[in-house]
């Protein structure tokens, strides 16, 4: 007999074992595994009131809070799809990817009002909004006189498609369209039981949702949580001296971070006065780390660190940097390296690095291609998008586009990017999204936009312009234009303005990597924005 493969047996399994147990906490609200599994029930039920049909996409705009995590279970309960929204995009970013979804409702906090009254005129498949606050604006009803609609009576999910897809995430990929990535039941159940082989002794685990639920690196990690029962705070906006409040009071052992989160961290001068001792674990992820952060993380916090690699596309994790039988790490600077790299598989994932005809480089720490990825809980494709989905998967192997080198041990160590990806503060920005966005300004004759080093972000968005004959244009006007159509954390944080012509090819293609070489070599005269 086959029992379907779903997340919803992560909550089943926490609210049968770990029932009376504190399970959610979200500000000030306390829920117990059967309360937080009741209320996903409940709006399960609701949805279905509400004419949500299997398949349906429901949207979340909204920081980390509870309503969002019972969304994670709530709407595959339901037989439709949970789409959590990046926050940080703007309405002009927001409404084609909810049109494109075909979303037919909307959950979101009221800090969105003044984007979700433009939302209503543009998006006219949703037919519900629901403010996860009080009814305020353009809400039909609020989350709680939601609920109350809905009964808590167990779904039976012995009938239900384990290849269904039960999440879906936007993601803009180096053609600045965005690009929704299907997850199915099966992939999400099988991936948390391979996060779950990661956890150790789980039976006083904490866990700090520091990174958003909308991000790869913060909604990797709730179903394995719900399964092994552990506690679980939601840090609703990450800010440094919230984090540290957080791990005193709650005790909590193991938290996910990007490096500027992790520098922020390090750097807060108020650090020293919390206890942090409960920590056990810190996972690195979204951006490249270095040794140094790994060295500093350790020192501060007295705990186990290391780095991780995924994305989207693979649900997220592919590989930990964690601790290998047949490595020895009793050196310091040994085991420092090692766990600033992508690190090696974790189970039920198989990793490759690749040539250009897709043969397996030596594993020397020094040839470099591009990673290929397969295993039990890759994406289904992307949403109405059969034709990049047969670009990336090829024969069961995704490309992943990132290059990179293996060892021996079979460690990850991630070089460079094969797409024009900025990866800034652990947020992917493609540059052909914003060149589109500089290149509508009337006065710009020409654009290129590539990463340029950071230290507080790890690479920022550099634009380099050039104007029309006769035109003239301030980065100061330039960044006001671009804030009508690009979140904030898009735009370029270096704006230097040419008046020759930019280096091209011999097919009249602009020469961007020779730009981005010249920032990282730091010999280009450059503008701050």
């Amino acid at each position: 007999m086959n029992t379907p493969l779903t997340p919803i047996r992560c909550l089943y399994r926490a609210m049968d074992l770990f029932g009376h147990k504190v399970g959610i906490v979200s500000g000030a609200k306390i829920f117990t595994y059967g309360q937080f599994g009741e209320r996903a029930l409940k709006l399960a039920s609701a949805l279905r009131k509400q004419g949500i049909e299997p398949g349906d996409r429901v949207a979340f705009l909204s920081f980390n809070n509870h309503q969002l995590l019972e969304g994670y279970y709530g709407a595959p309960l339901a037989r439709a799809i949970v789409m959590p929204l990046n926050v940080r995009l703007s309405v002009q970013e927001l409404a084609p990817i909810l049109n494109h979804s075909g979303a037919k409702i909307l959950l979101y906090e009221n800090d969105f009002l003044p984007a979700v009254e433009h939302l209503r005129k543009s998006c006219g498949e949703i037919h519900r909004w629901v403010s996860l606050d009080e009814k305020m604006g353009p809400a039909d009803l609020s989350y709680e006189e939601l609920l109350q609609e809905g009964v808590a009576e167990p779904v039976d999910y012995m009938d239900f498609d384990e290849n269904a897809v039960a999440e879906l995430f936007y993601t803009s990929g180096s053609t600045g369209t965005p690009k929704g990535v299907m997850l199915t039941h099966r992939s999400l159940y099988l991936h948390a039981l391979s996060v779950a082989t990661l956890l150790g002794d789980s039976k006083d685990l904490v866990d700090l949702h520091t990174i958003p639920l909308f991000h790869a690196n913060g909604w990797g990690r709730p179903q394995a949580s719900t399964m092994m029962g552990s506690k679980q705070i939601m840090v609703r906006r990450f800010e440094p001296t919230t984090v540290f409040r957080l791990i005193q009071e709650h005790r909590a052992t193991e938290m996910s971070l990007v490096p500027t989160m992790a520098n922020a961290l390090l750097n807060a001068p108020d650090r020293k006065q919390y206890d942090l001792s409960s920590m056990r674990k810190i996972m690195l992820g979204g951006a490249a780390a270095s040794p140094e952060l790994i060295a500093r993380l350790e020192e501060a916090f007295g705990c186990e660190i290391l780095s991780g690699y995924g994305m989207t596309e693979t649900c997220p994790v592919l590989t930990t940097a964690r601790a290998k039988a047949t490595v020895d790490e009793s050196d310091a600077a040994v085991r420092h390296r090692r766990r600033a790299m992508a690190g090696w598989p974790v189970p039920g994932v198989e990793v490759r690095v690749v040539d250009a005809n897709l043969n397996p480089l030596p594993r020397d720490g020094k040839s470099i291609g591009e990673v290929i990825a397969r295993g039990d809980h890759l994406m289904a494709g992307y949403f109405k998008d059969p034709e990049t989905t047969q670009a990336t998967i090829e024969n069961g192997w995704i490309h992943t586009g990132d290059m990179a080198t293996w060892d021996e041990e079979g460690y990850i160590q991630i070089v460079d990017r094969k797409k024009e990806i900025i990866i800034s503060g652990g947020e992917n920005i493609s540059s052909i999204e914003v060149e589109k966005a500089i290149f509508a300004h009337p006065a710009v004759f020409e654009c290129a936009v590539v990463a340029a080093p950071d230290e507080k972000w790890g690479e920022v968005p550099a634009a380099i312009v050039v104007l029309k004959p006769g035109q003239t244009l301030t980065q100061e006007e330039l960044l006001r234009f671009l804030e009508q159509s690009l979140g904030r954390f898009k735009l370029p944080r270096i704006i230097e303005f040419r008046q020759e012509p930019l280096p091209k090819t011999g097919t009249g293609k602009i020469r961007k990597l020779l730009l981005k070489e010249a920032f990282w070599a730091g010999k280009e005269r450059r503008v701050q924005g």
